[in-house]
């Protein structure tokens, strides 16, 4: 086997952003506004108390979860 290369830990374990600029004009935007009424939107949801977390883990890893996945804090479930 070959070594794994090393790398800064900060790329593994500090939260990432992405900024983007946009070159629209406000004209633009109220078009792209209006037009979201007109385009169907749906979200795909699973749900999962937070003692299934494992569960959900093992969802995504297997492919079975289409959408997001979703913890709940909720009293009692821990």
């Amino acid at each position: 086997m070959s070594d794994i290369p090393s790398f800064p830990y900060q790329i593994l374990w500090e939260e990432r952003r992405i900024l983007s600029v946009g070159n629209l004009t406000r004209d633009d935007a109220k078009e792209f506004i209006g037009l979201l009424g007109q385009v169907p939107v749906t979200t795909q949801v699973t749900f999962f108390p937070l003692n299934k977390a494992n569960t959900a883990l093992n969802a995504l890893r297997e492919g079975s979860i289409t959408g997001a996945a979703v913890l709940l804090i909720i009293k009692g479930s821990l």
